[in-house]
């Protein structure tokens, strides 16, 4: 493990994964939540989630296929 990584434990699962946060560079970057899920996530825990989680909850928050507002009709 990078020095500029830390050790942490995902509140959610209570699985191991390495955060980069502070560091600058974090596989969590990449990942896309809306506002509210954000801040129902920061009022719920109190550190970062693994990407594992990060992803699951962003699949769960995105609208179903084919139910997207803009299409015609």
């Amino acid at each position: 493990m990078s020095d500029a990584l830390l050790a942490a434990t995902c509140p959610r699962c209570g699985g191991g994964f390495e955060c980069g946060v502070n560091a600058g560079h974090c596989d969590c970057f990449g990942i896309r939540l809306t506002d509210p899920l954000r801040a129902e996530l920061a009022a719920r825990y109190s550190g970062c989630l693994c990407l594992r989680c990060l992803r699951e909850l962003m699949e769960a928050d995105a609208p179903p296929a084919g139910n997207d507002d803009t299409a015609p009709g």
